[in-house]
């Protein structure tokens, strides 16, 4: 998805908001491995918006609804929100929505890109793990 948005990641800054061992810690090796300048970031980082205003990506894993502020993406950031978190529906109270780790409407206007929630990392996920079961099939029956 990253490499859609952005075809050069060499030199690029990006901030991973999370150090999970599930999402975290990989997404920001794979960025390192794309030649990234990668900055690793949680719940306690001083001055989190700072570092999400210097960021030229932004990965948003932290598991906390909207904890990322959308004023803090500065304009022409990539922000991929892998966060999947249900809060009430004010709009319709007693039912529940989905929402990310990053506040999507302000940040949309702002980001060259972004992954919605639901419907961006999670269909993404699925399609791999599809892909990936294929590929095994199809060599286990040669082999």
């Amino acid at each position: 998805m990253l490499r859609e948005a952005c075809a050069d990641l060499a030199g690029k800054k990006a901030l991973v908001v999370g150090r999970s061992n599930i999402v975290g810690k990989p997404v920001a090796q794979l960025l390192l491995q794309s030649d990234c300048t990668v900055t690793i970031a949680h719940s306690r980082t001083r001055d989190l918006a700072e570092e999400c205003r210097a960021a030229d990506i932004v990965v948003a894993a932290i598991g906390q609804p909207e904890f990322v502020k959308g004023d803090w993406i500065k304009p022409g950031t990539i922000v991929i929100d892998v966060g999947i978190n249900r809060v009430e529906d004010v709009a319709n109270p007693g039912k529940t929505k989905l929402v990310g780790d990053v506040e999507f409407a302000v940040a949309a206007e702002r980001a060259a890109a972004i992954t919605p929630v639901p419907g961006g990392v999670g269909p993404m996920t699925i399609a791999c793990l599809l892909q990936n079961t294929v590929q095994a099939a199809e060599t286990k029956l040669s082999a």
